[in-house]
């Protein structure tokens, strides 16, 4: 994990999701997955854009050629824990296609337009991930 990433999460614990900087005022999503290589527990912070009681991500990765880590991980175990504010619960990861996909990256690109410059950036289809809570 870079040194930027764990400050962000420190900020976001120390302020109930709340953080400064490049993601001032972007709703952010804790989101700490199972390494697909490691089998360690990561934590990686993520734009969300919320579409009913779903967290939708991004694996944008700045519009580079490859998919993020956490991705992968989510691919290979789709079990995660998001925080989200001062609130932390399971979730199942479902990997959206078609129209959903579009409509929801879309939805993205409204909320954080540097979204369609990844998009531009990138012969790739970004994916879109749909985190669903699962029951306590």
């Amino acid at each position: 994990m870079t040194d930027f990433n764990q400050q962000v999460i420190d900020e976001f614990r120390a302020n109930e999701g709340r953080v400064g900087g490049m993601f001032e005022g972007s709703p952010l999503v804790l989101l700490t997955t199972t390494g697909a290589k490691s089998g360690r527990q990561i934590t990686s912070p993520v734009m969300y854009v919320a579409d009913g009681d779903r967290y939708v991500i991004i694996a944008s990765n700045g519009g580079a050629d490859t998919n993020p880590a956490w991705y992968h991980n989510l691919r290979a175990t789709p079990a995660a824990t998001a925080e989200v504010g001062s609130e932390k619960f399971e979730v199942q990861a479902v990997f959206v296609e078609g129209e959903e996909r579009d409509r929801l990256y879309a939805r993205m690109v409204a909320q954080a337009a540097q979204f369609a410059e990844y998009e531009a950036k990138t012969s790739r289809r970004i994916p879109v991930i749909a985190l669903q809570r699962t029951a306590a």
